[in-house]
């Protein structure tokens, strides 16, 4: 065999692989969306995928791994999305509206509220739940926005301050309409002007607290009088 038809091979080979690997988180996902952590084996999900559970544990060693592997999944797809709003050359009004538009839409999606609500229901059993869960989602979003604003910041667009907090009071303003009501129960449907209201409320009042100092005028020279 040659070069070429080895390197053809493995090419083939690691097609195969990552095409399983992605039936996989697939079907977990849905899974543990349906059955909580607890509920979830991975022979249950070895059975729904119609193979092996040896096959399965070849792929993902633990069901915390594929937990984890399931999350670090959507959230990078998310995060590749949102990186392509945050354009440090754009209004920063609008950019932040977009981006603030995007989160809420993301986080208030069944899935998403289905996800919250396993790890707040679960997590005091299974601890790791929860770190996985801020590790992979929250914490890179909010590095994410972070850097962005911290940009807006150093062209004094924003007050200086610490970005990391700006992000975490930013995304916590985005959650504290529609995404609570979902999470709490309080409502089961919403619509893109709920989306569009709570963007704009948490960027309203983001911007009137992380606005620019005002600049102190230059003190006036005193003139002497002859």
């Amino acid at each position: 065999m040659t070069e070429s038809e080895i390197s053809l091979s493995c090419s083939r080979r690691e097609a195969r692989k990552r095409d399983r690997q992605e039936m996989i988180l697939q079907v977990a996902q849905r899974y543990f969306l349906d059955h909580g952590y607890a509920g979830t084996t991975m022979s249950g999900i070895a059975a729904t995928l119609g193979g092996s559970k040896g096959t399965l544990w070849n792929h993902f060693p633990s069901k915390e791994a594929l937990f984890a592997a399931v999350l670090d999944r959507v959230a990078r797809a998310y995060r590749a999305r949102l990186s392509q709003i945050l354009d440090a050359e754009g209004d920063l009004d609008a950019v932040l509206l977009r981006a603030c538009a995007s989160l809420i839409g993301k986080i208030t999606s069944a899935e998403a509220i289905a996800v919250h609500r396993v790890v707040i229901a679960e997590s005091g059993r299974f601890p790791e739940l929860s770190r996985i869960f801020f590790e992979l989602a929250p914490r890179n979003t909010r590095a994410l926005l972070a850097a962005f604003l911290e940009r807006a910041m150093q062209r004094g667009q924003l007050r200086t301050a610490d970005p990391l907090d700006a992000a975490r009071a930013l995304m916590s303003l985005c959650m504290a309409g529609t995404h609570q009501q979902l999470l709490m129960g309080q409502i089961s449907s919403f619509g893109p002007e709920n989306i569009e209201r709570d963007a704009a409320f948490a960027v309203d009042l983001f911007l009137r607290a992380y606005a620019p100092e005002p600049r102190s005028a230059p003190t006036p020279t005193p003139t002497s009088s002859i």
